[in-house]
Formats: structure tokens, sequence, C-alpha cells
């Protein structure tokens, strides 16, 4: 039986409509799959900008996020971290993801120009594609601002780019991060945010006169430049070691910012701040069992630094005086603390480093832990630089260092004087 010519088109357009209707959906399907993946993507990256510490550098305080020109002084000039907002004219609007993907790789930018190290791209380097597409993806998400970008101010000959080719064929060595086959899954992630994104040998490794540093010397600790703050080493139990420490209290330290073993303060606090705190509990768990993995390159103690004369022993009863007047109230008699909001002064590592740097500046300074999600009102320690002599303070700085048994070296009004003046940034 032969179908009405005018039957046969509205079966057929029937059809097509649901062909086309099929086709429609499947598309908006799609198109509904990319932007999850999308949105997925962009806060993937801003949580592992946040693990990079990003805002620290090139977020000007009170400025639009990211929109850069913030000093980073540095022994060889100021340098000026650079606009990495979406904008087209100033910012990152014209790169593709592989170019930035270049750029944290290899340390050169999207026109081939050499990278100042101030940038941790030695570290970045360790960073897979997949995370450096999911930041850049993050940072095209951001509000984009036209603002031009501050020109370097350093020194001669520094200011010459191509010196940089010598820099970084002693301390630059590009590859992402390769695991250990012979450690754990958790390790490995604790491995690639500590040496990668975390970028924490920028600070806890000593820096030398060439702004260099040495992997045979990764993580023992040294004086930050510029900032007078000391970062204690990494591998020696008598610093900053973490080998006869709980996970808990690693973890505690680094995403709330106090722990019954200690408290951060300066530099670290800010990276507390910005960082640790917004990281995954599994992640900074990661993080803890790696570091406390770093071998103890110094398990001896040295015997007590504080000579038996009579000035000695006055600098030792003044100390006491100080610190009964002024510290006692919180740290108690015995230098025991009430953790976690009042840190012991007994036994701590902190305390008895071969710097006596950071004592100092926070008897001088005084601080306060960050405020995290986990700890959003943290006690803090006064500053006492209006109301002691040097004298004092090298005296109260070298009691809490000598008492209770610890083994700290003893310092000198000099020392505290040259810390006056210290930057409070």
């Amino acid at each position: 039986m032969k179908l009405p010519v005018r039957l046969l088109r509205i079966v057929a357009g029937g059809m097509f409509g649901v062909v086309a209707l099929t086709a429609s959906q499947s598309a908006l399907a799609q198109a509904q799959a990319n932007r999850t993946a999308n949105a997925s993507q962009v806060e993937r990256g801003k949580y592992l900008a946040q693990a990079g510490d990003c805002i620290a550098c090139h977020t000007v305080p009170g400025k639009p996020i990211f929109s850069g020109n913030r000093a980073l002084p540095t022994p060889f000039g100021t340098l000026y971290a650079p606009n990495i907002t979406p904008d087209p004219k100033t910012g990152l609007g014209r790169w593709t993801a592989t170019e930035f993907y270049n750029m944290m790789h290899t340390g050169r930018g999207r026109d081939g120009t050499l990278l100042y190290p101030a940038m941790p791209f030695a570290n970045y380097t360790k960073v897979t594609r997949e995370d450096s597409d999911a930041i850049f993806a993050y940072l095209r998400s951001v509000p984009p601002v036209a603002q031009e970008n501050r020109p370097h101010e350093l020194r001669f000959p520094y200011n010459n780019r191509s010196l940089l080719i010598g820099w970084r064929t002693l301390y630059f060595q590009e590859g992402e991060y390769v695991p250990d086959k012979s450690k754990s899954v958790e390790w490995n992630r604790g491995a690639y945010l500590v040496q990668g994104l975390g970028h924490c040998s920028m600070c806890h490794t000593p820096i030398n006169a060439l702004g260099g540093s040495s992997e045979a010397k990764a993580f023992q600790g040294g004086l930050i430049p510029m900032q007078n703050w000391y970062a204690p080493s990494l591998t020696s139990n008598r610093e900053a070691g973490l080998g006869e420490w709980e996970i808990k209290d690693i973890m505690d330290l680094l995403q709330v910012g106090v722990s019954h073993r200690g408290v951060v303060y300066g530099p670290m606090a800010e990276v507390t701040y910005n960082s640790l705190q917004h990281l995954s509990d599994d992640d900074v768990r990661a993080m803890a069992v790696y570091l406390k993995s770093l071998p103890d390159r110094e398990t001896s103690m040295p015997p007590n630094q504080l000579p038996n004369t009579p000035e000695s022993v006055q600098v030792f009863s003044e100390g006491r005086r100080v610190y009964e007047a002024k510290c006692a109230v919180c740290h108690g008699a015995e230098g025991r603390g009430m953790p976690p909001h009042y840190p012991p002064l007994a036994n701590n590592q902190s305390i008895e480093m071969e710097s006596a740097v950071n004592p100092i500046r926070m008897v001088l300074n005084g601080g306060y832990p960050p405020g995290t999600r986990k700890n959003p009102m943290p006690y803090g320690m006064p500053p006492f630089a209006q109301e002691l002599s040097d004298v004092e303070v090298a005296a109260v700085v070298s009691y809490i260092r000598t008492a209770w048994g610890n083994h700290g070296k003893p310092v000198t009004p000099r020392e505290a004087n040259a810390l006056r003046s210290a930057t409070m940034e």
C-alpha cells in the first residue's frame, strides 16, 4: 500500500525532528559536561595555586588578587612580581596553557626570556602538565586587571639576564617529579608537594652569595635573605627536624599554625595562612609523612654553652629576672608553657638552634600565629622592643636558650641591637 505523499512528508519531517532533537540534546549534554569539567579544573587549579602560595608574591596586600607589582627585595636589588590575571595586555590573557607550562617547567617567559629565580621554577619544574593546566585555568578565571608590570630595579651586573645562563647551569635541573617506587603513594604525594608546589627548599636550604642552593644541602636551613628570619633545618632534630614528632603534631603545625610541639611565626605564619590551611587533611598528612622521613644529619647534642664566669652568672641572673617579670606568666616558671596556646620553651628546638635570630626577633617584635580555619583566634605574644634594652633582650634570650636543660648559646647585646631595625614583613 502506498502512503500519500503528504503523509510521507509528515513522517519524514517527524523523523528528522526526532534526529535533530536528539542531536541537540546530545550537544547540550556535551556542553554541560564540558562546563562541569572546566569548573572542576578551575576549582582544582585554585587549590593548587593555594598549595603553591602564588598570592604571596603576586598580590600586593589590599590590591586585586594576582595583579602583581609586589616588591621582592633581594641582595641584588628589588624584583617586582608580574601581573598574572587574564588581562590581555598586562597579564596572561594571550598566553596558552602550553606556554604557561613551559614557563613553569623551564623558567622561561612566553618569549623565551630567562626568569629570575625569585620565581621558584627550580621547584615548579616538578609540577605535572595536568596540574599546570589546572592552575592556568584558574588564573584565567579570576577578574582581569589592567596594570602594567613594574620594571625590576637590580644593580649592575645583576640586571643582565644573560648571567642567568651560568646560574641555571649551576643550580637548575629541569624535569617533572619522578615518584620513588620504593616509597608509598602517600610519601610520594608529600614529596611532590614539598619539593614542587610547596617550594619549601626556597627558605629551608642555605642560599649562597649567588642566590643559589645546593641539592646536597637541601633542607639544611639558613637565614632568609633580606627578611632576617632563620628557616631552620628540616634534617636536624636539633632544629626543626621532625623525626621525633608525631604525625598529628606536624600536621597541626603546618595546617593550624600551632601544635603541642611548636608554633609558626614570621614568614612561615604567612605560608600557613595563605597556603597550608587550605590543603586537605590527606595532603597535609602526606607532607608530614615525607618531612618526618627526612634523615637526621646531626644527632649529637652539644654541651651547655654558657661558661661559668662571673659575667655569665650575671647575665643568667639578669635574664631570669626579666623572664620572671615578662615571660613566666604565659610560658611558666620552668618554661613548660601551656600548649598549644603558649608554647613550651624548655627543650624547644627553635630556642636551641645555632642561630638566635628567631628568639631575638620574637622578644623584640612579638607576633601572632596565623588565624586559620581550625584556629581562628590564636593567642599571640606582645612585643618588648619598647620596654627592654639591648642588654635585657640579650640576657633574657640567653637565659631561655640555656635554662631548663636547653643547649643553646648565649647572645650579645650587639646581636639584639642589629635586629631592632629588621623588616617586619
